[in-house]
């Protein structure tokens, strides 16, 4: 890209320039090349309003890290941020990091920019912009180890402000490997970004990103969390209502959050913001939370409960007045046992001599088992033998759940009742992609089965696991240890349920409502 056809126009902002520049590199860099380094610009508008957040300076001088810089237009939002308020700072040492060798002329002319920009605020500010991978340069920061990767490891920040790279990585990439004492799987390496620059910070410090919210829960960011949350307490997040209108023009379709932590000890409040999108951030909803409300900092899992609305505010709290769970119950969730690339030899399209229905994710929707139902490649029974024993069930009662939601299911959760006496077979066969509910050396009640199907269709369920969960699927752990009603409460929907002889989600949520005085 020329720069000298890309000067700065007459009182642009530093900002506003780093966009305009980053926005003419975007172009000339291919899609599929930007979502293999999870290279996503940040929009002006959330730039500005992240930059927002950051408190008066502490000090005249300070450090402000930006480790996934990009065209730097965090650090110039912060720094301009910063310079508006009556006590600015007098000198700004800025250290920048990025792996995009091509963009480095590009963000080095901004980042002259803003220095004579600065200058003219009555601001000195020294920067340093270092082309390698943050993440190997400075993992040592988790395990206390120091290495000879340059002494800029051992400086703290006043201020952290990332936008970093989203995309997972393997157990065996090298930078996995350097932060493995907070992996459990695998994990995105956002969150790698966040765990080493907790450390990084001052003890009056502050940190702020812009990430996908998949951290807030799940096995995989376990560690992390128990990580994260050893070191910095979360202090605000903002919600974005559309997946949309953050990064559209990159086609980011995850949901995004913005959050700032702080050093510990915090002042035990959280601030939860939300818009619709970017147009609104100007008219964004505030609400103060207690930290134990949005973050069980008792618990191994350290979830973050996201409520956007009062009636959200509602049902967390209808679900903490709870003290049930499926394993109180003596019920576990366990995975369909079919393997179909194992068992491939003995799946068949009609019933034959021998055979037994096999249920796949396709044959459960929301309240009904539907079999069978042929789909290619997908054949309806498997052959009940010697070879296949192992892989088959009791047919008994259950509650069957899909595993994963296709793009066009507007739930998390899509739960069936599944009762032995629908069909005339000793064994079932119920495929990998489903989960079953089950009681270990006993059985389901009916009505059991039927108070749980309709608790986990429900609108309430549903709100309840959108406020902590951003991926489309919900897993089996977050299953177990999920609230519920006690057993007799359970029971009673059911038969209810069974008795009007309606399973409609429609009756199911009319139900629920009249039940919790959630409306």
């Amino acid at each position: 890209m020329d720069m000298n056809i890309n000067l700065p126009t007459e009182k642009e902002k530093p900002s506003e320039y780093a966009e305009r520049l980053g926005n003419i590199y975007s172009h000339t860099t291919a899609q599929n090349d930007k979502k293999h380094k999870g290279q996503f610009f940040t929009p002006g508008q959330i730039a500005r309003f992240m930059a927002a957040q950051a408190d008066v300076p502490a000090y005249n001088d300070i450090r402000i890290l930006d480790p996934g810089c990009g065209s730097a237009i965090l650090s110039c939002s912060l720094i301009e941020a910063l310079s508006a308020k009556s006590d600015k700072p007098i000198n700004i040492v800025l250290d920048l990091y990025d792996t995009d060798i091509r963009l480095v002329p590009v963000t080095e002319t901004v980042l002259a920019y803003l220095q004579n920009w600065c200058e003219a605020e009555k601001i000195n500010l020294t920067y340093n912009l270092y082309p390698a991978d943050f993440v190997l340069e400075n993992a040592d920061s988790i395990s206390n180890q120091h290495t000879l990767f340059g002494e800029g490891d051992n400086w703290q920040y006043d201020y952290i402000i990332s936008n970093p790279p989203y995309f997972k990585i393997a157990k065996d990439d090298k930078r996995a490997e350097a932060c493995s004492s907070i992996i459990d799987g695998q994990i995105n390496i956002y969150a790698l970004f966040m765990a080493i620059c907790a450390r990084k910070l001052k003890d009056t410090g502050q940190m702020i990103f812009i990430t996908p919210r998949s951290f807030a829960s799940g096995r995989y960011f376990r560690s992390f969390r128990n990580y994260l949350f050893s070191n910095v307490v979360l202090d605000f997040v903002h919600l974005f209502k559309t997946r949309k209108d953050t990064f559209a023009k990159d086609d980011v379709l995850q949901e995004l959050i913005i959050t700032g932590f702080r050093k510990l000890p915090g002042n035990g409040k959280i601030t939860l913001s939300n818009s619709t999108g970017m147009s609104d951030l100007a008219e964004s909803s505030v609400k103060e939370h207690d930290c134990h409300s949005i973050v069980d900092m008792n618990s191994d899992e350290k979830i973050i409960y996201l409520p956007s609305s009062d009636r959200e505010d509602a049902i967390l709290g209808l679900f903490r007045s709870w003290k049930g769970n499926l394993g109180k119950y003596g019920i576990r969730i366990s995975t369909g046992p079919v393997v179909a690339f194992r068992t491939q030899d003995y799946i068949i399209r009609n019933e034959e001599k021998d055979s037994v229905p096999l249920l796949w994710m396709h044959n459960v929707v929301k309240m009904l088992v539907d079999h069978p139902v042929n789909k290619k490649d997908k054949g309806q029974y498997i052959i009940a033998n010697k070879n296949t024993k192992a892989y088959l069930l009791p047919n008994k009662n259950y509650i069957l759940l899909r595993r994963f939601s296709s793009k066009d299911d507007d739930s998390r959760l899509i739960a069936a009742p599944y009762f032995g006496n629908m069909s005339k077979y000793e064994l079932i066969g119920i495929e990998n992609k489903l989960n079953y509910m089950h009681r270990p050396g006993g059985r389901l009640k009916r009505d059991e089965v039927m108070g749980i199907s309709a608790l986990l269709n429900s609108n309430i369920f549903d709100t309840y696991f959108r406020t902590f969960n951003g991926n489309t699927n919900v897993s089996a752990t977050e299953l177990k240890i999920m609230p519920m009603p006690d057993i007799g409460t359970i029971q009673e929907i059911g038969r209810k349920i069974i008795l009007n002889n309606d399973y409609s989600i429609d009756y199911i949520n009319k139900i629920l409502i009249e039940y919790f005085n959630i409306r």
